[in-house]
């Protein structure tokens, strides 16, 4: 399961996420988004576990706490496939009834 790290300080590094998540199960991969012209971290990365009870674990207990001077939003990802068309789906535009 893949979940998704926001508000992450700038300083915070692959490896600093890696052992903030590490001790709720194993990780099997650990990924912060960096800005392609600056370098810098755009505050959020990502944590695959290879469990989804190690996953839910750790959003519980980490969600809120914080983590080199910011607090951490956890949520979980969606995982999409290279490729592959993004649904979304419609909002009716009828009136709302009375």
């Amino acid at each position: 399961m893949l979940c998704m790290c926001e508000g992450l300080s700038w300083s915070v590094d692959d490896r600093s996420l890696l052992d903030a998540f590490s001790s709720f199960g194993d990780v099997t991969e650990v990924s912060i988004m960096y800005d392609k012209n600056s370098g810098r971290s755009r505050g959020f990365g990502f944590v695959q576990f290879s469990n989804e009870d190690d996953a839910k674990y750790a959003k519980d207990v980490l969600d809120g706490k914080v983590l080199l001077g910011r607090p951490l939003r956890i949520s979980y990802a969606l995982e999409r496939v290279r490729g592959a068309p993004v649904v979304v789906p419609r909002i009716s535009s009828a009136e709302p009834k009375d």
